[in-house]
């Protein structure tokens, strides 16, 4: 598994502030296991700390590219 992650940067207030961040998984799995894949990046955000303080003032955007092997 690896994350491609981008970012935007917009002025506001005179600073440059981080206003979205863009993840994309791609993840390898067995056959007949892209729905637990699914599931589990779902469930991901609402655990993880990091995702917890950053989205108070920066949107989150996620998507996964899942191959079955």
């Amino acid at each position: 598994m690896h994350s491609d992650v981008e970012g935007d940067i917009e002025e506001i207030d005179g600073k440059m502030i981080v206003t979205r961040i863009r993840v994309n998984y791609n993840i390898k799995v067995p056959k007949g296991r892209e729905g637990d894949a699914r599931r589990l990046i779902n469930v991901a955000e609402k655990g993880c700390p990091a995702a917890l303080s950053v989205k108070r003032g920066i949107e989150l955007e996620y998507a996964a590219d899942i191959t079955e092997e």
